[in-house]
């Protein structure tokens, strides 16, 4: 049950954040629905053998577990051994928490942290495994999420081809409040109402 709660609503929760991203930045939601309709070329859908073309999907998604971390604490750790970190005797047994939300908007790493740049993942080594620790939505090392890469594919194919099917805009007189929720998981406090028009030409 733990396992498919965790991966149900921390996709639904990145798929959120990401689709109120573009609705407030229609100059990405119109570089993405580019990318995916010169992929999709008419056919269905877009399928995962196609995700690999899609740099500027890769780098939404990032951009967007960057800002908004689904589960902003990560799951707490214990170190192992007495250990010293920047100026901090750690003791063995200390429980650790790691905030990813800080770690995503650390002005020491990022150019304009608070603001939402998809293009600042083109041509960037960063992933979401955590090897780069500048961005660490799933953990990093061994003890990292177990699920990244089938959550992902999920994350990547749905936003795909909801952009390449349809035209996305609030619904009238709705407002795109980006706050947040506390807790375990970081949803938006208020759920946006989104009006999905089909793309008759595909």
């Amino acid at each position: 049950m733990d396992v498919f709660a965790a991966g149900t609503d921390t996709t639904s929760t990145n798929l959120e954040w990401a689709i109120s991203e573009l609705l407030r930045h229609p100059y990405a939601m119109k570089k993405l629905q580019q990318e995916a309709r010169e992929i999709g070329q008419g056919r269905t859908m877009i399928t995962e053998d196609d995700l690999d073309r899609m740099p500027y999907l890769r780098a939404i998604l990032k951009e967007t577990l960057r800002l908004h971390p689904p589960f902003p604490l990560l799951v707490p750790h214990e170190s192992t051994h007495d250990v010293k970190l920047l100026g901090y005797d750690i003791a063995a047994g200390t429980q650790v928490m790691i905030n990813a939300w800080a770690i995503g908007r650390d002005s020491s790493t990022w150019i304009e942290p608070n603001e939402f740049q998809p293009e600042r993942f083109l041509n960037s080594p960063i992933s979401y495994q955590g090897f780069h620790f500048e961005l660490i939505p799933f953990g990093a090392g061994r003890r990292g999420c177990p699920a990244i890469l089938f959550s992902m594919v999920i994350n990547e194919l749905v936003l795909a081809n909801l952009v390449y099917k349809f035209d996305l805009a609030l619904a009238n007189g709705e407002c795109l409040d980006m706050s947040e929720t506390t807790g375990l998981t970081a949803h938006k406090k208020y759920p946006i109402l989104v009006v999905a028009t089909p793309c008759f030409d595909l």
